[in-house]
């Protein structure tokens, strides 16, 4: 057993260093990587630049609604990023406003999500016991769950997981369902109505359609339903997108359930037909895990030295495109289809 353990712990060292000895080489190679608080407020001003850029086009009729919907969660994908990175405090770490104000912008670009100051909570406990039952963060995405129809509607939409779910997930010491909603407030409740309300207007219109019945509507709610229908294409289904490409994949690239350490908490996800996906969640598949083992790591910097990383962390045992996985309820054993969900603690 000290064997295996000592053989785990140079696997681990040889991921780790081979990720700060790549970074150090873009860093010399490339001195302004060095300017990381620039980087990431020049990354910041770009994507919501792209978002208002896009939603403008569509507007004034430039591109069609969906050219806006993709153009849009690509660059609200980058804003996923940012957040992440500022959760680790990796820009401005010693501005507390503009810290808070790069925090803020993350969170209106990506509506359907807890505020970011709650979510460094769950996130660093992510880190602490990722892959157990008190995930928080990863088994609100449906990490751990059995394949069926849950577990897709738990990629589709956040709010209506930990609703149908609720039971199942108030077993987690950090996890009250009405206090867990409020931390939405007031982002991801405007999200809910706005998109509720398209798809319910729409839906209603649809069937009324297919019955031949027709209804007469009051001028002022022809141009509330104007506006809703911009505000869904150029903030609310962009989001949408977004949350259920980032969602299918990091649930499916977290292990759950029998992980007893860092090398067995994450694998690769980057198989060509993931590539839509990784498209509008920034190539997440293919760099978070490298986030487990360096989590000091900005993610531009994940993709740059992801290429020359991969084939070391396969070396050192980390798994690529198991999809299998998601037949395993995320489980890391491979022959434990059919075995009873045990968590484990780390």
């Amino acid at each position: 057993m000290d064997n295996l353990r000592n053989s785990d712990q140079q696997r681990l060292n040889n991921i780790q260093s081979a990720i700060r000895l790549a970074d150090n080489k873009w860093r010399i190679r490339f001195p302004m990587l060095d300017h990381q608080n620039a980087i990431g407020m020049l990354f910041l001003l770009v994507s919501l630049g792209g978002m208002i850029a896009s939603g403008l086009a569509y507007i004034y009729d430039v591109i069609p609604a969906w050219a806006c919907i993709a153009i849009s969660a690509f660059f609200a994908a980058i804003s996923h990023e940012l957040e992440h990175d500022l959760i680790h405090r990796l820009y401005f770490r010693k501005k507390a406003i503009v810290h808070n104000f790069m925090m803020l912008m993350v969170w209106i670009m990506r509506p359907n999500t807890v505020n970011p100051w709650y979510r460094r909570s769950i996130h660093f406990n992510h880190h602490k016991v990722s892959g157990t039952a008190e995930d928080i963060e990863e088994r609100v995405l449906g990490n751990g769950m059995e394949f069926g129809w849950k577990r897709i509607i738990t990629s589709l939409d956040g709010f209506l997981s930990i609703s149908v779910r609720r039971k199942e997930l108030s077993e987690m010491k950090l996890f009250n369902y009405f206090p867990f909603v409020l931390k939405g407030a007031p982002m991801a409740h405007l999200y809910i109505v706005a998109f509720y309300g398209f798809l319910g207007f729409h839906g209603f219109q649809a069937i009324s359609s297919l019955m031949d019945i027709h209804h007469v509507y009051p001028a002022w709610v022809l141009q509330a339903i104007d506006v809703l229908n911009i505000v869904a294409v150029v903030w609310v289904l962009p989001n949408t997108l977004r949350a259920f490409s980032l969602h299918s994949v990091t649930s499916m690239l977290h292990y759950y359930g029998d992980v007893d350490g860092l090398l067995k908490q994450c694998q690769v996800m980057n198989h060509w037909a993931l590539a839509p996906l990784n498209l509008f969640c920034f190539n997440f598949g293919s760099t978070h895990a490298m986030h487990h083992f360096v989590v000091s790591q900005p993610f531009y910097l994940r993709q740059l030295v992801a290429k020359e990383i991969h084939p070391i962390m396969r070396e050192n045992g980390i798994r690529f495109n198991d999809f299998d996985a998601i037949l395993r309820a995320n489980r890391f054993n491979k022959s434990a289809v059919n075995e009873p969900l045990v968590a484990t603690t780390i």
